[in-house]
């Protein structure tokens, strides 16, 4: 019987645009949006925030360089953050776990300035007993650091938790911890996934 769901961020609870975040971030610096895409992905900036190696501060200080001026610190996290939808149809079944007494941990890549927009803007997060995010273990889903750092927060054998992800690699890693996991695919299949480990909700 499942005691523990662990669930990912982006693309799970809340659908995001790294398209919208390069864009906004490029309206700020008088830049396009490609150029702002080369910093951010290709140069590993994002990778580097939502990872832990580098702090906010830093990360506003790399941007307003590349823009050749000063820029207000709180437009920057605001173009950097304000990416995200809620997925709707997921809140009854977090709140039908809860109700069954299910602990509910969070286990995401993300970084400061999206956890802070994510939890000031939606009430989803409000449920969860715990959130594993990779700037505050310093490690990023596949490394086994987080998933080691989830396992302690589970607070039951590993056979007793289900795990969901869009990112199959994700998804394995789960699995050689001894975790029940699945690919996130909607709502209906996840449904289908939880009644096959015992757990029936009716959403």
């Amino acid at each position: 019987m499942l005691r523990t769901v662990v669930f990912d961020m982006g693309n799970v609870l809340l659908h995001f645009s790294h398209e919208r975040m390069c864009r906004q971030i490029a309206s700020l610096c008088g830049q396009d949006a490609a150029e702002v895409r080369r910093w951010l992905f290709d140069e590993g900036w994002e990778h580097a925030f939502e990872r832990g190696d580098i702090t906010a501060d830093e990360f506003h200080q790399r941007i307003e360089q590349r823009a050749g001026r000063p820029l207000d610190r709180q437009r920057v996290q605001s173009a950097a953050a304000e990416i995200f939808t809620l997925n709707e149809p997921l809140v009854p079944v977090l709140a039908q776990l809860r109700a069954a007494g299910l602990r509910l941990v969070l286990l995401s890549n993300t970084q400061a300035w999206h956890l802070e927009y994510v939890r000031r803007q939606f009430d989803v997060l409000n449920g969860f007993h715990e959130l594993v995010v990779s700037f505050q273990v310093g490690a990023m889903k596949p490394e086994a650091a987080i998933y080691e750092a989830a396992s302690a927060a589970l607070h039951c054998a590993p056979h007793e938790a289900f795990y969901t992800d869009d990112i199959p690699t994700y998804v394995d890693m789960g699995r050689r911890f001894g975790w029940h996991a699945e690919v996130f695919q909607g709502v209906p299949e996840l449904l289908r996934q939880l009644a096959h480990h015992g757990v029936a909700l009716d959403v």
